[in-house]
């Protein structure tokens, strides 16, 4: 049973007497690896530069691939999913990240293969699921690595799996020469339907840094310019992109303005809510913020590596993922900062810490290759330490098992976890209140827990603030009630 979703209003998909003219696709793999992360950063890099404005998109609950897009297209790239997400909430995320800066061309990036999803016999969750939910076409990438005349075989098996899909055309990746290629169109040519677009040719020029989580954030190290240009050339050179830019249909998208419905908060003041957002903090859903700020929240950005002390007359804070590992003696040392947000969590202000944030609000930190432990925010009685395993990957579901900062006892949310790192304590304190009751996608419990002490909110999990319609105005009046009980004489 789907959990109470904010359906962002869709009036009509369809154009309104509307002049400007929006086209899209979708950029899909056929596995993890296959190279479609490098051409949709390309593509989106030779559009900005052909003078197209660039909506990006990534399916799937990823912070990384996203920051790139917005490096490089000056724009935030929003987060498509079909597990968290309703069909008609995706919908409106997509009309939302086209209309308000004017886009004229959305690109998606997929996740893991086209039709990788929940399950073996179920479309639910994958990247071909999203592409027909949108009305976009697919750009197939099939990495051509050791392979000749198979690479046909694995197209038209692609293109016959779903009828109801349409494909743009497919673009080769890792090809070896242009004579590589040839071979490669030839045989595709002669047995499938799907136009080739072109090639990406093996390139030690545009590697990209990665690390646990991925590629390195676009915040630490963004692209550089010699490798964007690098990029750009490739597409120009080797691909078709530019015309088939063209000949796309328009998608009709309405030009109503869409967004969040603002929360009744009628005879209330705003609140402002400080949101941690540096190297250390960079993972969050624009729609989460955006639901804060519908829900009559100011957010006031700070730095917990730069800032010495909070932003001024907050009554909230939100403290999103990252990498603080990669920074804790430098967020250790802001001593000031840390006692400040301690002393402001045992006055019961509302304090909500996820994955990342929910580490530096533990009592210490001890880094992947180093034995030394930081000190952090000490909100919770925690030790947290880095692995080089992987702890913990996947979708959960969160019934809420008390009234927490984003609802109440019995209302259920829905998330993500990725995370390296672990709690070295056996037991939780009798201070401590275990808040969520998790589940994987399958309905199977898990051991990852929600804590909270007073008024703070920790977890691993990554939540979708769209899940659940109350979750923002719920934080936002928790924020109000703070700030209320603060005015009282």
């Amino acid at each position: 049973m789907w959990p109470q979703v904010l359906l962002m209003p869709l009036p009509s998909w369809r154009r309104n007497n509307r002049e400007d003219v929006i086209k899209g696709f979708v950029i899909a793999g056929t596995g993890s690896g296959s190279g479609k992360t490098t051409l949709s950063l390309a593509v989106m890099a030779y559009l900005e530069q052909q003078g197209h404005t660039v909506a990006p998109f990534k399916v799937g609950p990823d912070f990384i691939d996203p920051g790139h897009h917005r490096a490089l297209t000056g724009r935030n790239s929003r987060n498509l999913d079909s597990w968290m997400l309703s069909k008609a909430y995706n919908q409106g995320v997509f009309a939302q990240g086209c209309l308000p800066c004017g886009a004229d061309m959305a690109v998606v990036e997929g996740v893991m293969g086209l039709f990788d999803g929940y399950s073996g016999v179920s479309e639910a969750g994958s990247t071909a699921q999203m592409a027909k939910w949108l009305g976009l076409p697919v750009i197939l990438v099939v990495d051509a690595r050791s392979m000749a005349r198979s690479a046909a075989a694995i197209v038209q098996g692609f293109e016959n799996f779903d009828p109801d899909l349409n494909f743009a055309g497919v673009i080769f990746s890792k090809t070896g020469s242009p004579r590589h290629y040839a071979y490669l169109k030839e045989a595709v040519e002669a047995t499938c339907k799907m136009p080739c677009l072109g090639h990406m040719p093996r390139n030690e020029k545009i590697v990209l840094p990665e690390r646990h989580l991925g590629l390195v954030t676009s915040d630490e190290h963004g692209i550089p310019p010699d490798v964007v240009s690098e990029l750009v050339s490739m597409v120009d050179r080797y691909t078709t992109i530019g015309a088939l830019a063209a000949t796309l249909p328009d998608l009709g998208i309405a030009p109503e303005k869409k967004g969040h419905p603002p929360v009744e908060s009628q005879g209330r003041k705003r609140v402002r809510i400080a949101v941690a957002r540096d190297k250390a903090f960079c993972f969050y859903y624009p729609e989460n913020l955006e639901a804060l700020e519908a829900a009559g929240a100011e957010i006031v950005r700070f730095s917990p590596l730069e800032d010495r002390v909070l932003p001024e007359n907050i009554h909230g804070i939100y403290l999103g993922g990252g990498y603080p590992e990669l920074f804790a003696k430098q967020l250790s040392d802001n001593q000031t900062l840390l006692r400040e947000i301690r002393q402001k969590s045992r006055d019961a202000m509302p304090i909500y810490g996820e994955c990342g944030g929910f580490m530096y609000l533990c009592n210490t930190l001890t880094a992947m290759d180093s034995k030394e432990s930081f000190e952090m925010a000490g909100c919770f009685p925690f030790s947290v330490s880095m692995s080089k395993r992987l702890r913990s990957l996947g979708y959960r579901e969160i019934a809420l098992a008390e009234d927490t900062l984003v609802g109440r006892k019995g209302e259920v949310l829905r998330g993500h976890e990725f995370h390296y790192s672990s709690l070295d304590d056996d037991g939780v304190p009798p201070e401590v209140k275990t808040v969520y009751a998790v589940s994987l996608r399958d309905g199977t419990r898990t051991a990852t827990a929600g804590f909270q002490v007073e008024n703070t909110l920790g977890s691993y999990l990554h939540i979708h603030f769209g899940s659940l319609a109350t979750a923002a105005g719920r934080f936002a009046d928790q924020c109000r009630d703070f700030r209320d009980r603060g005015e009282r004489p």
